[in-house]
């Protein structure tokens, strides 16, 4: 017997959701984490925008699909924060069209049920160096300062709409040695400070639905996993 159907968490973003069930990947934790209690849906698509997302809503995301997410936790802005390219290519969105799509995508969302719930993640900081010794050229339009902007656009338009958000850029720069820590190539994070991710989702949640942190489940989340995976967290060299 399969068992009642299980709730739908959708992860929806460029690469920073794409790379998330890379090995130690604060995706691929929360899989494990909600085993058999949840289905982790994967939407990344590295090299995306917001303007790209919205284009496609609709269609990741039909409004007659059999099943609805209980939850989409939604990631845009470290691509829409290039710099812009002298050609106008590229993937840069300027911040107000940036600010609007993100508030598109989260009323087109929120209309797919009375019972959704939606945690959006700033975009996180970066290292310039790393990425001019790891990354191609098209890349170093990006700056730590750009990230930080297009970040507190999403706090800003999170706050007015009442929506739940993750401030990655200011959590992954709480420790002294974040910039030594914190990436694979610059952009995209390490397996250390991708439990930071994942403590930041799970705070959010518990505040939303309470200790056990399940998302509609008919069954209790294994609390020994999340004490666990607290405690690692808990555990990284004091500031």
């Amino acid at each position: 017997m399969a068992g009642p159907m299980r709730p739908q968490i959708v992860l929806f973003g460029s690469s920073i959701i794409q790379m998330s069930f890379d090995n130690g990947g604060w995706g691929a934790i929360l899989a494990n984490l909600y085993t058999r209690k949840a289905d982790i849906v994967l939407r990344g698509y590295s090299g995306w925008n917001s303007r790209r997302a919205l284009e496609v809503l609709d269609e990741v995301f039909p409004k007659d699909a059999y099943v609805q997410p209980s939850l989409v936790i939604i990631y845009f802005g470290g691509n829409d924060s290039i710099h812009p390219h002298p050609s106008g290519l590229g993937p840069h969105v300027p911040i107000e069209e940036y600010k609007e799509n993100m508030r598109k995508i989260a009323n087109y969302l929120k209309s797919l049920s009375d019972h959704i719930r939606l945690i959006f993640l700033t975009s996180p900081p970066i290292s310039e160096v790393q990425i001019k010794k790891k990354l191609s050229a098209t890349q170093t339009g990006r700056t730590n300062e750009h990230c930080g902007i297009y970040a507190r656009a999403l706090l800003e338009l999170c706050d007015e709409m009442n929506l739940k958000v993750v401030n990655l850029w200011s959590a992954i720069q709480e420790r002294e040695d974040w910039l030594d820590v914190s990436f694979t190539d610059g952009v995209h994070l390490s397996a250390e400070r991708s439990k930071v991710v994942l403590k930041e989702i799970l705070r959010s949640l518990e505040k939303q639905i309470g200790s056990q942190v399940c998302i509609g489940c008919h069954y209790q989340l294994n609390m020994q996993k999340i004490h666990h995976i607290t405690l690692q967290v808990q555990m990284e060299p004091p500031l």
